[in-house]
């Protein structure tokens, strides 16, 4: 039998969104906590926006516009995830508030954590690695070079999160040191979501005892 219910926040994934300025470590920490979540025996769908990017924008320009459809589309793919019992690791700097804002609007069991980074560390950092994860390539170094940047934090503004459940030292950890304080957020949140149902039943049960 089908079961036509009404979907509920405990029948749905969570989602992580891992945000930060370019250069962060966004990527090597989302995939460092899919690799935790492997361990465990759990599973999860990582979202990149440079993946995404690569469909829908093969030949990107980084315009407010494009990035509203970028992200937009992203918050979708996420929510219809999470909607059908997928777990998302969202891996994207998201530069405006309403980006993440939106996807918290969207999805019951959201997780927002920032890597506190500084500029002159994030842009070391992207001078040097080898895996791009999919990103372009010296984009500080072409940033800081036009008068017209595109790139959050130099020609963009980067709206830091107001409310965020986690915020991690990601000059100063290491990128599974980061996933594993995200995995125990995940864990103390879902306790939590757990613990509240529990007592919700309980006050139901009891009122349908009278």
């Amino acid at each position: 039998m089908i079961n036509m219910r009404k979907t509920d926040a405990a029948d749905t994934g969570w989602c992580v969104w891992v945000t930060g300025l370019p250069g962060s470590g966004k990527s090597v920490v989302s995939a460092a906590l899919l690799n935790l979540l492997c361990e465990r025996g759990a599973e999860a769908q990582l979202l990149s926006s440079d993946g995404l990017r690569r469909v829908i924008t093969p030949k990107p320009t980084y315009s407010l516009e494009e990035r509203d459809a970028v992200y937009a589309a992203l918050v979708y793919i996420a929510a219809l995830l999470t909607k059908n019992c997928v777990n998302v690791i969202i891996d994207a700097t998201g530069n405006l508030r309403r980006y993440r804002d939106e996807a918290r609007r969207q999805i019951p069991r959201f997780i927002e954590a920032y890597l506190e980074c500084p500029m002159n560390v994030c842009i070391e950092r992207e001078q040097k690695r080898k895996i791009t994860y999919q990103a372009p390539r010296k984009i500080y170094a072409r940033a800081l070079e036009s008068d017209a940047s595109t790139v959050p934090g130099v020609g963009q503004p980067y709206e830091l999160p107001l409310c965020p459940e986690i915020v991690l030292d990601a000059a100063n950890c290491s990128p599974r040191a980061c996933a594993e304080k995200i995995l125990e957020k995940i864990v103390q949140s879902e306790d939590a979501r757990r613990s509240s149902g529990m007592k919700k039943l309980r006050q139901d049960q009891s009122a349908n005892s009278y």
